[in-house]
Protein backbone atom coordinates (compact mmCIF):
# COMPACT_ATOMS: atom_id res chain seq x y z
CA UNK A 1 0.00 0.00 0.00
CA UNK A 2 1.09 3.37 -0.58
CA UNK A 3 0.60 5.09 2.83
CA UNK A 4 1.83 8.39 4.43
CA UNK A 5 4.57 8.64 6.81
CA UNK A 6 1.93 10.74 9.05
CA UNK A 7 -1.56 12.13 8.53
CA UNK A 8 -2.41 15.39 10.33
CA UNK A 9 -6.31 15.37 11.91
CA UNK A 10 -8.20 18.19 12.73
CA UNK A 11 -10.80 17.50 15.29
CA UNK A 12 -14.06 18.63 14.53
CA UNK A 13 -16.00 17.30 17.99
CA UNK A 14 -16.47 20.96 19.44
CA UNK A 15 -18.37 21.81 16.54
CA UNK A 16 -19.69 19.52 14.46
CA UNK A 17 -20.29 17.21 17.19
CA UNK A 18 -21.90 19.38 19.87
CA UNK A 19 -24.36 21.19 17.50
CA UNK A 20 -26.08 17.96 17.00
CA UNK A 21 -26.40 17.84 20.78
CA UNK A 22 -30.32 18.15 22.06
CA UNK A 23 -29.49 19.49 25.04
CA UNK A 24 -27.60 22.95 24.96
CA UNK A 25 -24.25 22.68 26.57
CA UNK A 26 -22.90 25.06 29.28
CA UNK A 27 -20.03 27.45 27.82
CA UNK A 28 -17.46 25.99 30.58
CA UNK A 29 -17.88 22.42 29.49
CA UNK A 30 -17.34 23.24 25.55
CA UNK A 31 -14.27 25.72 26.67
CA UNK A 32 -13.23 22.84 28.94
CA UNK A 33 -13.14 20.18 26.13
CA UNK A 34 -11.59 22.52 23.81
CA UNK A 35 -9.12 22.95 25.85
CA UNK A 36 -8.72 19.06 26.95
CA UNK A 37 -7.82 18.38 22.98
CA UNK A 38 -5.37 21.00 22.54
CA UNK A 39 -3.35 18.95 25.51
CA UNK A 40 -3.38 16.54 23.19
CA UNK A 41 -0.90 16.67 20.28
CA UNK A 42 -3.38 17.94 17.85
CA UNK A 43 -2.71 21.02 15.62
CA UNK A 44 -6.18 22.06 13.97
CA UNK A 45 -9.17 21.98 16.31
CA UNK A 46 -12.79 23.51 14.82
CA UNK A 47 -14.00 24.88 17.64
CA UNK A 48 -17.18 26.73 17.18
CA UNK A 49 -19.57 27.47 13.88
CA UNK A 50 -20.79 31.26 13.65
CA UNK A 51 -24.17 30.73 12.46
CA UNK A 52 -27.44 31.57 13.75
CA UNK A 53 -28.73 31.31 17.24
CA UNK A 54 -32.12 30.51 15.78
CA UNK A 55 -30.72 27.87 13.34
CA UNK A 56 -28.58 26.00 15.94
CA UNK A 57 -28.87 27.18 19.55
CA UNK A 58 -25.90 25.22 20.85
CA UNK A 59 -23.79 27.54 18.94
CA UNK A 60 -24.88 30.21 20.41
CA UNK A 61 -22.35 31.17 22.37
CA UNK A 62 -19.10 30.32 19.55
CA UNK A 63 -17.86 33.93 20.14
CA UNK A 64 -17.95 32.91 24.14
CA UNK A 65 -15.66 29.59 23.47
CA UNK A 66 -13.08 31.21 21.65
CA UNK A 67 -12.66 33.93 23.20
CA UNK A 68 -12.16 31.86 26.72
CA UNK A 69 -10.46 28.93 25.34
CA UNK A 70 -6.59 28.38 26.25
CA UNK A 71 -4.57 29.00 23.23
CA UNK A 72 -1.71 26.53 23.02
CA UNK A 73 0.99 27.65 20.49
CA UNK A 74 1.17 25.52 17.18
CA UNK A 75 -2.54 24.63 17.17
CA UNK A 76 -5.09 26.80 15.11
CA UNK A 77 -8.73 27.13 15.99
CA UNK A 78 -10.89 27.12 13.35
CA UNK A 79 -14.32 28.47 12.99
CA UNK A 80 -16.30 27.75 11.18
CA UNK A 81 -19.08 30.46 8.95
CA UNK A 82 -22.27 30.17 6.75
CA UNK A 83 -22.24 33.70 5.50
CA UNK A 84 -20.20 37.56 5.65
CA UNK A 85 -22.26 37.78 8.94
CA UNK A 86 -20.60 34.91 10.27
CA UNK A 87 -17.32 35.65 9.31
CA UNK A 88 -17.16 39.05 10.18
CA UNK A 89 -17.91 37.66 13.90
CA UNK A 90 -15.32 34.74 13.52
CA UNK A 91 -12.54 37.34 12.69
CA UNK A 92 -13.63 38.90 15.48
CA UNK A 93 -13.48 36.09 17.94
CA UNK A 94 -9.52 35.66 16.95
CA UNK A 95 -10.00 32.50 15.02
CA UNK A 96 -6.77 31.34 13.39
CA UNK A 97 -8.35 30.08 10.47
CA UNK A 98 -12.61 29.95 8.59
CA UNK A 99 -14.20 27.38 6.80
CA UNK A 100 -16.93 27.78 4.96
CA UNK A 101 -19.24 24.72 3.55
CA UNK A 102 -21.64 24.26 0.69
CA UNK A 103 -23.27 21.32 -0.62
CA UNK A 104 -22.50 19.10 -3.50
CA UNK A 105 -26.33 18.82 -4.00
CA UNK A 106 -28.86 21.57 -4.62
CA UNK A 107 -31.35 20.33 -1.95
CA UNK A 108 -29.28 19.28 0.75
CA UNK A 109 -27.37 22.86 0.21
CA UNK A 110 -30.90 24.45 0.69
CA UNK A 111 -31.57 22.55 3.66
CA UNK A 112 -28.74 23.51 5.38
CA UNK A 113 -28.05 27.07 3.93
CA UNK A 114 -31.68 28.27 2.92
CA UNK A 115 -30.18 28.97 -0.23
CA UNK A 116 -28.73 27.44 -3.81
CA UNK A 117 -25.44 26.21 -4.70
CA UNK A 118 -24.42 29.53 -6.75
CA UNK A 119 -25.64 31.64 -4.50
CA UNK A 120 -23.56 29.99 -1.52
CA UNK A 121 -20.44 30.47 -3.96
CA UNK A 122 -21.38 33.99 -4.24
CA UNK A 123 -21.22 34.49 -0.94
CA UNK A 124 -17.92 32.28 -0.51
CA UNK A 125 -16.34 35.06 -2.47
CA UNK A 126 -17.28 37.79 0.14
CA UNK A 127 -16.30 35.44 2.80
CA UNK A 128 -12.93 34.66 0.97
CA UNK A 129 -12.08 38.53 0.95
CA UNK A 130 -12.49 39.35 4.47
CA UNK A 131 -10.31 36.29 5.35
CA UNK A 132 -7.75 37.79 3.00
CA UNK A 133 -7.71 41.34 4.20
CA UNK A 134 -8.05 39.69 7.96
CA UNK A 135 -5.05 38.02 7.04
CA UNK A 136 -6.37 34.17 8.12
CA UNK A 137 -6.19 31.11 5.78
CA UNK A 138 -9.40 29.75 4.75
CA UNK A 139 -10.32 26.34 3.61
CA UNK A 140 -14.13 24.92 2.27
CA UNK A 141 -16.33 21.95 2.78
CA UNK A 142 -18.13 20.10 0.14
CA UNK A 143 -20.86 18.46 1.83
CA UNK A 144 -23.14 15.52 0.36
CA UNK A 145 -19.08 14.74 -1.91
CA UNK A 146 -20.42 11.01 -1.66
CA UNK A 147 -24.14 11.02 -1.40
CA UNK A 148 -27.28 13.03 -0.74
CA UNK A 149 -30.64 12.58 1.89
CA UNK A 150 -32.23 14.26 -0.34
CA UNK A 151 -31.20 13.49 -3.99
CA UNK A 152 -29.45 10.27 -3.72
CA UNK A 153 -26.39 9.56 -5.98
CA UNK A 154 -24.10 12.65 -6.24
CA UNK A 155 -22.16 13.43 -9.79
CA UNK A 156 -18.20 13.28 -8.85
CA UNK A 157 -18.09 15.94 -11.72
CA UNK A 158 -20.35 18.36 -9.56
CA UNK A 159 -17.91 17.49 -6.25
CA UNK A 160 -14.63 18.81 -8.29
CA UNK A 161 -16.29 21.89 -10.12
CA UNK A 162 -17.25 22.78 -7.13
CA UNK A 163 -13.78 22.20 -5.89
CA UNK A 164 -12.02 24.09 -8.96
CA UNK A 165 -14.06 26.98 -7.94
CA UNK A 166 -13.17 27.31 -4.07
CA UNK A 167 -9.18 26.74 -5.05
CA UNK A 168 -9.95 29.46 -7.31
CA UNK A 169 -11.31 31.59 -4.97
CA UNK A 170 -7.95 31.06 -2.55
CA UNK A 171 -9.28 27.95 -0.73
CA UNK A 172 -6.15 26.92 1.78
CA UNK A 173 -7.76 23.42 1.47
CA UNK A 174 -10.85 21.77 0.49
CA UNK A 175 -12.93 18.77 2.60
CA UNK A 176 -14.85 16.25 1.06
CA UNK A 177 -17.46 15.36 3.19
CA UNK A 178 -19.17 12.20 3.46
CA UNK A 179 -22.18 13.70 5.16
CA UNK A 180 -24.35 10.73 5.61
CA UNK A 181 -21.75 8.00 6.17
CA UNK A 182 -22.59 6.34 2.95
CA UNK A 183 -19.29 6.24 0.75
CA UNK A 184 -17.32 2.96 0.09
CA UNK A 185 -13.86 2.32 -0.24
CA UNK A 186 -13.82 1.82 -4.10
CA UNK A 187 -16.00 5.11 -4.36
CA UNK A 188 -13.38 6.82 -2.29
CA UNK A 189 -10.32 5.97 -4.35
CA UNK A 190 -12.12 7.23 -7.45
CA UNK A 191 -13.13 10.47 -6.15
CA UNK A 192 -9.79 11.22 -4.51
CA UNK A 193 -7.91 9.90 -7.64
CA UNK A 194 -9.86 12.45 -9.68
CA UNK A 195 -9.78 14.83 -7.13
CA UNK A 196 -5.69 14.75 -7.17
CA UNK A 197 -5.89 14.98 -11.39
CA UNK A 198 -8.60 17.75 -11.98
CA UNK A 199 -8.07 20.30 -8.56
CA UNK A 200 -4.28 20.40 -8.45
CA UNK A 201 -2.54 23.15 -6.27
CA UNK A 202 -5.03 22.68 -2.93
CA UNK A 203 -4.70 20.60 -0.10
CA UNK A 204 -7.29 17.63 0.74
CA UNK A 205 -9.32 16.60 3.11
CA UNK A 206 -11.68 13.63 3.79
CA UNK A 207 -14.47 14.31 6.63
CA UNK A 208 -16.18 10.44 7.22
CA UNK A 209 -19.09 9.81 8.98
CA UNK A 210 -19.57 6.15 10.15
CA UNK A 211 -22.86 5.81 9.96
CA UNK A 212 -22.37 1.80 8.16
CA UNK A 213 -19.26 1.62 9.96
CA UNK A 214 -16.78 1.88 6.83
CA UNK A 215 -15.16 5.15 8.01
CA UNK A 216 -11.90 3.91 8.99
CA UNK A 217 -11.86 1.67 5.57
CA UNK A 218 -12.25 4.60 3.70
CA UNK A 219 -9.62 6.44 5.68
CA UNK A 220 -7.37 3.59 4.38
CA UNK A 221 -8.80 3.82 1.19
CA UNK A 222 -7.75 7.50 0.58
CA UNK A 223 -4.37 7.18 2.46
CA UNK A 224 -3.64 4.82 -0.14
CA UNK A 225 -4.16 7.25 -3.16
CA UNK A 226 -2.29 10.12 -1.33
CA UNK A 227 -4.25 11.96 1.27
CA UNK A 228 -2.75 12.82 4.40
CA UNK A 229 -5.48 14.87 5.99
CA UNK A 230 -8.28 13.89 7.71
CA UNK A 231 -11.43 15.05 10.22
CA UNK A 232 -12.03 13.19 13.25
CA UNK A 233 -14.45 14.09 16.25
CA UNK A 234 -13.88 13.31 19.64
CA UNK A 235 -15.74 9.78 21.14
CA UNK A 236 -17.44 9.74 17.50
CA UNK A 237 -19.63 12.53 18.40
CA UNK A 238 -21.64 14.35 15.84
CA UNK A 239 -24.47 14.23 13.20
CA UNK A 240 -26.11 16.76 10.62
CA UNK A 241 -29.34 18.68 11.77
CA UNK A 242 -30.22 19.00 8.11
CA UNK A 243 -29.19 15.31 6.92
CA UNK A 244 -31.47 12.65 8.47
CA UNK A 245 -29.90 9.49 9.62
CA UNK A 246 -26.14 10.84 9.43
CA UNK A 247 -24.41 9.34 12.22
CA UNK A 248 -21.18 10.79 14.28
CA UNK A 249 -17.61 11.46 12.30
CA UNK A 250 -15.08 8.48 12.74
CA UNK A 251 -13.59 9.00 16.37
CA UNK A 252 -10.24 10.62 16.49
CA UNK A 253 -9.10 8.07 18.60
CA UNK A 254 -10.02 5.18 17.18
CA UNK A 255 -8.46 7.36 14.02
CA UNK A 256 -5.64 7.60 15.97
CA UNK A 257 -5.00 4.36 17.21
CA UNK A 258 -5.48 2.40 14.09
CA UNK A 259 -2.66 5.19 12.53
CA UNK A 260 0.18 4.49 15.27
CA UNK A 261 -0.95 0.79 14.78
CA UNK A 262 -0.18 1.68 11.22
CA UNK A 263 3.17 2.81 12.31
CA UNK A 264 1.77 6.32 10.60
CA UNK A 265 2.64 9.52 12.90
CA UNK A 266 0.27 11.82 14.25
CA UNK A 267 1.87 13.73 16.86
CA UNK A 268 -1.18 13.03 19.26
CA UNK A 269 -1.11 10.99 22.57
CA UNK A 270 -3.34 8.17 22.64
CA UNK A 271 -3.59 8.54 26.16
CA UNK A 272 -4.67 12.01 26.32
CA UNK A 273 -7.31 11.44 23.98
CA UNK A 274 -8.63 8.70 25.23
CA UNK A 275 -9.53 11.37 28.45
CA UNK A 276 -10.72 13.61 25.95
CA UNK A 277 -13.71 11.48 25.05
CA UNK A 278 -14.63 10.29 28.48
CA UNK A 279 -14.89 13.92 29.20
CA UNK A 280 -16.75 14.34 26.02
CA UNK A 281 -18.87 11.34 27.39
CA UNK A 282 -19.67 13.17 30.43
CA UNK A 283 -20.18 16.32 29.19
CA UNK A 284 -23.36 14.93 26.94
CA UNK A 285 -24.24 12.85 29.26
CA UNK A 286 -24.42 9.37 27.64
CA UNK A 287 -21.86 6.73 26.25
CA UNK A 288 -20.07 7.72 22.88
CA UNK A 289 -19.68 5.55 20.26
CA UNK A 290 -15.59 5.49 20.13
CA UNK A 291 -14.47 1.50 20.25
CA UNK A 292 -10.93 2.19 21.00
CA UNK A 293 -11.87 3.69 24.89
CA UNK A 294 -14.15 0.43 25.10
CA UNK A 295 -11.59 -1.12 25.18
CA UNK A 296 -10.15 1.04 27.77
CA UNK A 297 -11.04 0.87 31.66
CA UNK A 298 -11.64 4.50 32.89
CA UNK A 299 -9.98 3.32 36.24
CA UNK A 300 -6.45 3.48 34.71
CA UNK A 301 -5.31 0.85 31.48
CA UNK A 302 -5.15 3.60 28.42
CA UNK A 303 -3.78 3.19 25.39
CA UNK A 304 -0.79 0.49 26.73
CA UNK A 305 -1.13 -2.53 25.08
CA UNK A 306 -4.39 -2.07 23.09
CA UNK A 307 -2.02 -0.88 20.08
Amino acid sequence: MNLPSRVTITEVGPRDGLQNEPAIIPLEQKIALVDALSATGLTRIEAASFVSAKAIPQMADASDVLRGNQRRPGVTYIGLVPNEIGARSAIEARVDEIAVVVSASELHNRSNLNRGVADTLDSIKVVANLARDAGLAWSGYISTAFGCPYEGDVDPANVLEIAGILRDQGASGVALGDTIGIANPRQVSSLVERFFADVPSVGLRLHFHDTRGMALANVIAAMDCGTSQFDGSIGGLGGCPYAPGASGNVATEDMAAMLHAMGIETGVDLDALLNAAWLAEDIVGRPLDGRIKKAAERSGRLSKGLV
